[in-house]
C-alpha cells in the first residue's frame, strides 16, 4: 500500500532532545512556581486538581503542587497536568521570542519537499499540542505549523507505546493503517506503530539517548527515506 500520511515525533526525531529539555523544560522550570500561584483559580485550576490527584495529596498547596511537577519535569514524567502548564507557560516565552523551535538541519527541507510532494503530515509527541504548535510555528529558520494537517499528544491520543494510540491517530485522520509511515527514535514506539499496521522506520542521530534496535530500518537523516516513493 502507497504510503500517504507521514506521522513524526519531535524529541530526537525531528529536533534535538536536548534543545527541547534545556529550552523547554528550563523556562517550564523557572516560571512553574509563579505560573501556579498567580493562577490558582484561573488557567492553572485543573492542573493543580490533576496534580493533587495523581500525587494522591490531596491537601497540596500551589508550594508543593510546584515541588511534585518540578520533580516530575526532573524525571521526565508523561504525565498530563504537568504538559498542560508546561503548554500554558512556554507558549508566552514563544509569543515572547524567549524561545524558539530547533530543527535538525534535514527535517526542515525533507517535510517541506514531502508537503509539496502531497503527503499529509502530522506530528505525535508526548510534550502538549499547544507546545507542538508553538514549536513548529516559532521554528528557527521560518515557520513549518503550516505544513502539519494535525496534532496528536498523551492527552488526545494516549501514550505512545500503546498500539491503541495508533489505531486512534489513524481513524482521527482517517487513513488506513497501512498508508501511515510513523518517524521516531525510540524503539518502543516503532514496535507499538507497528503492532497498529503501520509503517515505521527509526530515526537515530549522533549524541541522542535511544539506540537503534531490530527489526526496524534506521536512517540517520530524513533525506534518506521518500515516503512518497514506500522508500
Amino acid at each position: 500500500m502507497t504510503i500517504r500520511a507521514v506521522v513524526v515525533d519531535i524529541e530526537g526525531t525531528t529536533s534535538p532532545t536536548a534543545s527541547v529539555r534545556e529550552g523547554l523544560y528550563g523556562y517550564t522550570r523557572e516560571r512553574l512556581p509563579r505560573w501556579l500561584a498567580e493562577n490558582r483559580d484561573g488557567a492553572a485550576e485543573s492542573v493543580i486538581a490533576q496534580t493533587r490527584e495523581l500525587a494522591e495529596r490531596p491537601d497540596a498547596d500551589t508550594d508543593e503542587v510546584a515541588e511534585i511537577l518540578i520533580g516530575w519535569l526532573n524525571s521526565d514524567v508523561k504525565a498530563q497536568p504537568l504538559k498542560t502548564a508546561q503548554g500554558l507557560i512556554c507558549a508566552e516565552g514563544f509569543r515572547d521570542g524567549d524561545l524558539h523551535g530547533e530543527f535538525f538541519p534535514d527535517a526542515p527541507p525533507a517535510l517541506r519537499a514531502w508537503h509539496a510532494a502531497g503527503l499529509a503530515l502530522y506530528v505525535y509527541s508526548s510534550g502538549s499540542v499547544r507546545n507542538q504548535r508553538d514549536w513548529f510555528a516559532h521554528a528557527c529558520g521560518g515557520e513549518l505549523a503550516s505544513l502539519i494537517g494535525d496534532w496528536f499528544d498523551l492527552n488526545n491520543a494516549g501514550g505512545k507505546r500503546e498500539s491503541a494510540s495508533y489505531d486512534k491517530i489513524a481513524g482521527a485522520i482517517g487513513r488506513p493503517a497501512g498508508e501511515i509511515l510513523f518517524l521516531s527514535d525510540h524503539p518502543d514506539e516503532l514496535d507499538a506503530a507497528t503492532a497498529a499496521g503501520w509503517s515505521a522506520v527509526g530515526v537515530t542521530r549522533p549524541g541522542e539517548p535511544n539506540s537503534p534496535r531490530p527489526p526496524h530500518k534506521w536512517i540517520a537523516s530524513f533525506a534518506e527515506i521518500d515516503p512518497a516513493a514506500g522508500e
